[in-house]
């Protein structure tokens, strides 16, 4: 892999954990839709990260979370659980940006950021193990 690929891997890695941080700055001003969309992206930026190490790329979020799917979760190389995370995250953000009345607990927010956090580092791990890592 090129060393500019290898940096725009990182770059997007950087994204997801800045996301966090501004969801985490949310949260604690009780700004809770907010929040939710800064956890999905941070998913959204780490997967993007992975789909872009195998050279692959959408330029629609169901796309991403479709080649997500096809390509990790069905093939096993990360768990279930990760693909159903992520999608149901993309759902809250919608309702979270586009719905009229919706609300989102502070317990819920808590643990989708827990969760996040979680998946992002899975991500990162993975690509550490598997593409970043220079000397395999």
């Amino acid at each position: 892999m090129k060393p500019e690929e290898l940096d725009y891997i990182q770059y997007r890695l950087s994204k997801s954990q800045e996301a966090i941080k501004d969801a985490e700055l949310l949260l604690n001003n009780e700004r809770f839709p907010a929040a939710v969309n800064r956890l999905y992206y941070a998913c959204f930026y780490a997967v993007t990260a992975l789909l872009y190490s195998e050279g692959l790329t959408s330029l629609r979020h169901n796309g991403v979370i479709s080649l997500f799917g096809e390509h990790w979760i069905k093939t096993k190389r990360l768990p279930k659980e990760m693909g159903g995370f992520y999608r149901g995250m993309y759902d809250r953000r919608q309702k979270g940006d586009y719905a009229d009345s919706v609300s989102f607990s502070r317990e819920e927010v808590e643990a989708w950021l827990a969760e996040t956090k979680f998946f992002a580092e899975r991500i990162q791990n993975w690509l550490n193990e598997n593409v970043l890592r220079q000397d395999n």
